[in-house]
């Protein structure tokens, strides 16, 4: 149950590449930024057709026209991660010819932090002999109503420094990671309790 920007890491370096690539994920992972009521949180509204009318359901115009406020998109992403699971994979640059290896990891609990923009993740590291809880203060930034969790130069004592740009859409993740001199792409599903 590694994390998946730790993931690829694991397979870069010797003892610790393993608890490195698990971290890594895992901040990814964080990064990967959440969809509350995931539907919610990436629907759009689709233009008509030209020449067509476009259908409302009754009540939906005042919905749209009012934009989700701030503390209550928060509210839902903090819920939606809270105990969410990532199951996807990790490519690592310049290994193109090898297939994405498998990473998963838990995130226990979310928790939206006083400054702006700023979560408290804590996930469930398990790879290998590593079994362990990691709090990981990250930044979720929104672009419109999708979360997009952002890492830059994040360092992690005993692990190295890590990037990572994860977006969060219907029950799906993706994005890219970086690990010191390496990097690449993870993509996955999100499970949650409310999953079918």
């Amino acid at each position: 149950m590694g994390l998946l920007v730790l993931g690829p890491l694991v397979l870069l370096s010797g003892d610790n590449a393993m608890l490195r690539s698990v971290m890594g994920s895992l901040v990814l992972a964080a990064c990967c930024v959440f969809a509350f009521s995931v539907t919610d949180l990436s629907a759009q509204e689709q233009p008509a057709e030209p020449g067509k009318k476009q259908k409302r359901v009754p009540g939906e115009q005042a919905v749209q026209q009012a934009p989700e406020k701030a503390d209550e998109k928060e509210a839902k992403l903090t819920k939606y991660l809270s105990g969410a699971k990532f199951v996807g994979k990790f490519t690592v640059d310049g290994k193109e010819n090898k297939p994405p290896k498998t990473e998963e990891y838990t995130i226990s609990k979310c928790e939206k932090l006083p400054a702006p923009d700023m979560y408290r993740l804590t996930a469930r590291i398990v790879y290998g002999d590593v079994n362990q809880e990691v709090p990981l203060d990250l930044k979720i930034l929104w672009a419109g109503r999708t979360p997009v969790i952002t890492m830059d130069q994040f360092w992690i004592p005993g692990m190295g420094t890590f990037g990572a740009r994860v977006l969060i859409h219907p029950d799906r993740y993706s994005g890219t990671w970086q690990h010191d001199d390496v990097g690449g792409h993870l993509y996955g599903k999100i499970v949650t309790k409310d999953s079918p």
